[in-house]
């Protein structure tokens, strides 16, 4: 495509649900730290937009008008909460010379089977539907979903094999979501932080005082424990390691719900000593007034199932026993403080109690994996049975005409204006593009 021209947007590509809002503007590129940005500017005037500003963003006619100028690349739609659409923008998925999807990208597309254009780079794929995001995240990798509070450049380089118009798809955007989204790096960071504290229950020089200890002694011993050095990058604000800040902070919330025992304000006023601390923390990012800080220690300490406790029977353990501490669930340390608890055998007791609890985890994830399992192969049957309709009805139409008379045959795809059908977009969709 060629910038600052009209002919960089194939208008008629677009569809007529999003051109008839006025929620347009025009974007040029700048060079920001020695990356190149997409800056939205306002149709007309060129002064900055900003997509929560609604003042600054025009009809889809006058942001068309405007990308002539030298001072526009092209134009953008701008999502909001007043609209039915979710963005899913996939990045660095397409071979720009041969028109080739990368697998992941292919299955996403035709898992939302809406409307669907390249992006102006020619690597990537913006999808447009309509629903909304089912959770709180709108990014992991080269995977994102929008749907309020941001633009999407649009091109209209309508991708054939897919809808031209935008379509409600909420299952399959759940379902998109939670493969490529919901399980993010940030809950496998988190979950190897507890990991790494559970290799501590072996351990002999870290005192049984626990969370009863005063802040810099806790910390101390956090920072001899086996993971250790971790803990202390994490603590002095490196997120080496991490594809975001986010995910760092989570990682060592985790790690503080450890050494805490869980208790949510000591986690967030140990966090507020360490490198990490930024304005953000004190935000208010949800709907319910919870801020950024708040959540995260409440996800931290979910996740966290296995807390350092002192021992609550200190006098009929052995000096031993007292010297060596232990990992325990929340739930089983107040059993065995109350004298419930029907494990025994010390440290071995404790052991298996864990390992018991951390089986109970691993079915549960094993049951989160069936069940997308068995989600894929609905759509699979789905597809199934529309080929083998397509079949039948191609079949039909080959039957020689018992009339004699020469009249044209429609194949399984052509049913004038009508879209193609599920199963003609896949096998589209799974074909080079090379020759467009």
């Amino acid at each position: 495509m060629t910038e600052n021209h009209t002919d960089s947007v194939e208008t008629h590509g677009i569809p007529v649900a999003l051109r008839e809002r006025e929620q347009w503007i025009c974007w040029q590129k700048q060079d920001r730290d020695g990356k190149a940005t997409k800056v939205p500017i306002v149709p007309g005037t060129g002064d900055y937009a900003s997509a929560t500003d609604p003042a600054t963003w025009r009809s889809f006619e006058d942001a068309l008008e405007y990308a002539t100028s030298d001072d526009a690349a092209g134009i953008g739609f701008v999502f909001t909460d007043e609209d039915p659409f979710v963005g899913v923008d996939l990045d660095d998925c397409r071979d720009p010379e041969t028109g080739s999807p990368s697998d992941t990208a292919r299955e996403i597309i035709v898992d939302l089977e809406s409307f669907t254009e390249v992006s102006p780079s020619g690597t990537g794929y913006h999808v447009i539907v309509r629903g909304s995001i089912p959770g709180d995240r709108s990014r992991r990798g080269s995977v994102e979903m929008y749907e309020t509070a941001r633009f999407f450049t649009v091109t209209g380089d309508h991708v054939e094999a897919t809808p031209e118009r935008i379509t409600d798809r909420p299952a399959a955007l759940e379902s998109v979501y939670d493969e490529y989204i919901a399980d993010d790096s940030s809950d496998r960071a988190a979950q190897a932080a507890v990991d790494d504290t559970a290799g501590d229950s072996d351990r002999t020089d870290v005192p049984t005082e626990g969370h009863q200890l005063e802040d810099e002694e806790l910390l101390e011993r956090a920072r001899a424990a086996s993971n250790g050095e971790k803990f202390d990058r994490l603590w002095r604000g490196s997120t080496a390691g991490y594809e975001s800040q986010s995910e760092a902070d989570m990682a060592l919330c985790c790690l503080l719900a450890f050494w805490t025992g869980g208790d949510p304000a000591r986690v967030d006023r140990l966090f507020r000593q360490s490198g990490l601390l930024r304005d953000k923390w004190d935000d208010v990012h949800y709907a319910d007034g919870s801020t950024y800080g708040e959540k995260t220690v409440e996800r931290a300490i979910a996740r966290t199932d296995d807390v350092y406790e002192p021992s609550s029977n200190n006098e009929t353990q052995s000096t031993a026993d007292q010297q060596r501490p232990h990992t325990a669930s929340r739930d089983s340390a107040r059993e065995r403080s109350a004298g419930t608890s029907d494990v025994s055998g010390g440290d071995d007791g404790t052991r298996a109690a864990y390992l018991a609890e951390k089986n109970q985890l691993l079915r549960a994830r094993v049951a989160e994996l069936e069940a997308t399992i068995e989600r894929k192969n609905d759509r699979i049957a789905d597809l199934e049975g529309e080929l083998e309709r397509l079949e039948a009805e191609l079949a039909t139409r080959e039957t020689p005409n018992p009339s004699g008379r020469d009249e044209p045959v429609e194949s399984a795809g052509d049913h004038g204006d009508q879209e193609p059908s599920v199963w003609d977009r896949t096998k589209q969709l799974f074909q080079s593009d090379t020759d467009r």
